[in-house]
């Protein structure tokens, strides 16, 4: 996986960019959606119009006037309007969500990229950058996806329903406008004054919700550890904690939330409380009994529906969602506040890696998988990682690779670094597609096929059909996913590649052409080795034996390591190596009979 930042350490904090702005063009590069909504909303508010205006005409002009078929005629024309404004509701449901899953896009984009980062900053422990995003990806995208939508429908639908209704009232009679206007405009008031305390508190809500997440990440990752310390008292109290934490969040937010009610009651139904009490009134200056039934229509049926729709959406979807993309586009913090990003120490002028005193551990309390790793790998420098399974080696190229950050210590990548895992990613499209994945720009077929030729992909790729036939993932072994992902790896122009295993489908041959030709690739290779020939074949090597790393060139390492003398099978005095012989027994006869064996005329 690319680093995003050329020559970023882990310490470097991550660049803000505006995420609001970022979804705003986001939005206007689909006008077509935008000019899709405003349309079927238009005829969502011609209904709106209709209906009120209808109940008036079919009782002045139709049914108190002894002319039912005049009054059932209007009626007729108020449920064509109820009908349109259905159709309209339907179109209006999927223009919003054609304007919904680009921001949904987005936010996953800056959580993903955010989390990478908070996992590499010093001062926040892995478990806790971990769970936060977790807790951003996949309950705080939703919630901002969730609330972007409810607020969307709900701020339309009040906006152009209060256009109609309210044109409708001047409409029957300009009075009645005078009854309605004022305290619908006094409750909306009292909600915009609600606002802000209730997005305060939403955000004081989210940040026990990730507290918690924190909490109970920490404590699972290190439950053995709690168990055997007899911990299991204390831990609980501390989760308990977190736990009344969100609750007491959670009740001061629903307390918050009753000035809805208020704003509802002076919006909603105050005006109609005073359209009865002025009846006599209003009859007294002109306005007939089919404009007071009209303009009751539109504020039982109309107005007040719209107004609760939108104090509901914008106090809880709107405060959700500010306050989650307020969190979303901001830096990564933690329990006590905003991370503190320490300098660096000084870095080798030569140097691809650096680790100074590097330990790592999964959750507060676990014992480390690496412990105080000192090393540092020369630009164009080939290092080799073995260890017994389990041991760490693949913490440690997540760690190389920005994936997780390290409990203590500092570390550095001076240059983007991808990283090939031991399970091959290959997606359903073209050869070209998936060997130039990694490539910021389209890169010439030439230096895809050079790279695909040096890693030993070439037979496979003329079989497939070249660089424009379609790969299917589920057609292809183990082994060609390996040859396809080690193509891909050696055609980017990214200076750290990190081998997780990433060859154990190969056979030894295949796999030491492919090392070889990274080998040749300028930049520099870290292998995590799946057979011991890798480790021959670097210039340095690192063993991790659980208790301590051992670094060096392949001899210095044997004669400080016998974990490592036992893997190569014996090392001798002059520093080469004694690699084990052909399958056979003492007699020389080798066990897998076949062509071309030593002696075979």
């Amino acid at each position: 996986m690319p680093e995003p930042d050329p020559g970023r350490t882990a310490d470097a904090p991550p660049p803000r960019r505006g995420l609001f702005a970022a979804g705003a063009r986001r939005l206007l590069r689909r006008p077509g959606a935008l000019l899709a909504l405003t349309g079927w909303s238009l005829l969502e508010a011609a209904h709106t119009f209709l209906l009120g205006l209808a109940v008036a005409r079919a009782l002045d002009e139709g049914f108190l006037r002894d002319r039912p078929a005049t009054g059932l005629a209007w009626l007729g024309v108020g449920a064509v309007g109820i009908v349109a404004g259905a159709f309209g509701t339907g179109r209006v449901h999927r223009a919003v969500g054609a304007l919904t899953e680009p921001l949904r896009d987005l936010l996953v984009e800056r959580v993903v990229g955010g989390g990478l980062h908070a996992a590499v900053t010093p001062g926040r422990t892995a478990g806790a950058a971990g769970a936060g995003a977790v807790s951003r990806l996949t309950h705080q995208v939703e919630i901002a996806r969730d609330s972007f939508a409810g607020l969307l429908m709900a701020g339309r639908a009040f906006v152009f329903t209060a256009a109609a209704a309210l044109a409708g009232l001047a409409a029957l009679h300009p009075l009645l406008l005078l009854v309605v206007l004022p305290p619908l405009l006094c409750g909306l008031g009292v909600f915009a004054a609600s606002l802000r305390p209730l997005a305060r508190r939403q955000r004081r809500f989210l940040d026990a919700d990730e507290a918690l997440a924190a909490e109970l990440d920490a404590t699972l990752g290190g439950l053995r550890d709690v168990v055997a310390c007899g911990a299991q008292e204390r831990v609980r109290a501390e989760a308990a904690e977190r736990v009344t934490d969100e609750r007491r969040a959670a009740s001061a937010l629903a307390r918050w939330g009753a000035t809805r009610a208020v704003a509802l009651g002076l919006g909603g139904r105050l005006p109609v409380l005073l359209l009865l009490l002025l009846t006599p009134w209003l009859l007294d200056r002109g306005v007939s009994a089919g404009a007071l039934a009209g303009a009751l229509t539109y504020l039982l049926q109309s107005l007040a529906p719209a107004l609760e729709s939108l104090v509901h959406g914008l106090g809880g979807a709107g405060a959700r969602l500010a306050v989650v993309l307020t969190r979303l586009r901001g830096g990564p913090t933690d329990d006590d506040g905003p991370v503190r990003h320490r300098p660096p120490p000084p870095s080798a002028a030569d140097a691809a890696l650096e680790l100074r005193a590097v330990s790592f551990s999964y959750g507060r309390g676990a014992a480390p998988v690496l412990d105080a790793v000192d090393l540092t790998v020369p630009r164009g420098g080939h290092l080799a990682v073995v260890g017994p399974s389990g041991i760490g080696k693949s913490t440690l190229a997540q760690l190389l690779a920005g994936l997780l950050r390290p409990t203590s210590g500092h570390l550095a990548a001076h240059g983007p670094v991808t990283l090939l895992p031991q399970e091959a990613y290959v997606f359903t499209g073209t050869v070209r597609e998936n060997l130039g994945y990694l490539c910021p720009r389209p890169v010439p077929d030439a230096v895809l096929l050079g790279a695909a030729d040096a890693v030993g992909c070439a037979e496979l790729l003329t079989r497939l059909g070249g660089p424009d036939a379609v790969l299917d993932p589920a057609g292809l072994s183990a082994g060609e996913r390996q040859l396809i992902a080690l193509a891909r790896a050696h055609a980017s122009p990214d200076p750290v590649l990190v081998l997780d295993e990433a060859t154990c489908h190969l056979d030894p041959a295949a796999e030491a052409r492919a090392e070889l030709a990274f080998r040749a690739r300028p930049g520099t290779v870290v292998v995590i080795a799946h057979r011991i020939s890798s480790a021959r074949r670097a210039d340095l090597v690192l063993v991790l034996d659980g208790t301590r790393a051992v670094a060096g060139r392949p001899a210095e390492v044997a004669a400080g390591s016998a974990l490592f003398r036992d893997l190569c099978g014996g090392w001798d005095a002059a520093g080469g190596s004694q690699p084990a012989g052909p399958l056979g027994d003492a007699d020389g006869v080798h066990a897998v009979a076949r062509a071309g064996l030593p002696g075979d005329r």
